[in-house]
């Protein structure tokens, strides 16, 4: 039987302390591949860890990235933008916290295959996973759902080492419509192995159970099915099996 464990984790970048949290099913010690998660522009809260627990099962570890700082949890809309906007407007800085948190796994006591390696993230954490790659860290492949596409410098594609799988809502209006083409000539010319799915009807935020905002930010069962199994088939492709 399984047993889902969540453990914070600590680690500090620029001096500043922050607290991700480490989820994997304790009832086995069987390495396995790990993935580092990062949420939505929510941050470390209820929402991430339940995808994190049902994400993980027996066959990953996930760790879900601290982007804000430990004592930084926004409990309200408001204070998700206030938190996330810096790093939104300071790529370098985004980069910086994703680089630390991946360290975080890759160090962490755990049962990890650390050969095996991927990032994904929803929404704002969807573009964090794309600048991951962009800053050329060494994974299999770096997924974005319902994120956005946008970089500051789209040279820093050449920097990705591994697949890229976007998952986008074709009617997301929180999304610019003209940043898919803008993506797909910026990772063609990166010659980086990529895709991009988007499903027809979807609108923003399409994983998350909360999500009611009919139009804008809505979930939706079925097209978070199908994303959440062709990630997993590219992460059994890139892992090997």
């Amino acid at each position: 039987m399984s047993q889902i464990q969540v453990t914070p984790v600590g680690y500090e970048i620029d001096g500043q302390t922050y607290e991700g949290q480490l989820v994997y099913d304790a009832s086995s010690n069987t390495p396995r591949p790990g993935l580092l998660m990062a949420p939505n522009w929510m941050g470390v809260g209820a929402t991430a860890l339940d995808a994190a627990r049902k994400l993980a099962g027996s066959d990953y570890v996930i760790f879900v990235a601290d982007l804000y700082g430990k004592n930084v949890r926004p409990e309200n809309a408001d204070e998700a933008g206030a938190a996330m906007m810096p790093l939104r407007n300071d790529r370098a800085l985004l980069r910086k916290r994703m680089q630390a948190s991946l360290e975080a796994l890759k160090s962490a006591l755990a049962p990890l295959d650390t050969a095996k390696l991927a990032a994904f993230g929803f929404c704002f954490g969807g573009c964090c996973a794309l600048e991951l790659g962009r800053a050329g860290a060494s994974l299999h492949a770096f997924v974005s759902f319902h994120g956005s596409l946008d970089t500051p410098n789209p040279a820093d594609a050449r920097n990705i080492k591994g697949a890229v799988l976007v998952l986008d809502g074709a009617s997301d209006p929180l999304v610019p419509r003209e940043q898919l083409p803008a993506f797909a000539e910026e990772m063609t010319a990166a010659g980086v192995d990529w895709q991009l799915i988007s499903y027809g009807g979807a609108v923003h935020s399409f994983t998350d159970p909360g999500a009611n905002v009919p139009g804008k930010m809505q979930y939706d069962a079925k097209v978070a099915a199908r994303a959440f199994i062709a990630m997993r088939n590219l992460l059994d492709e890139r892992f090997g099996g």
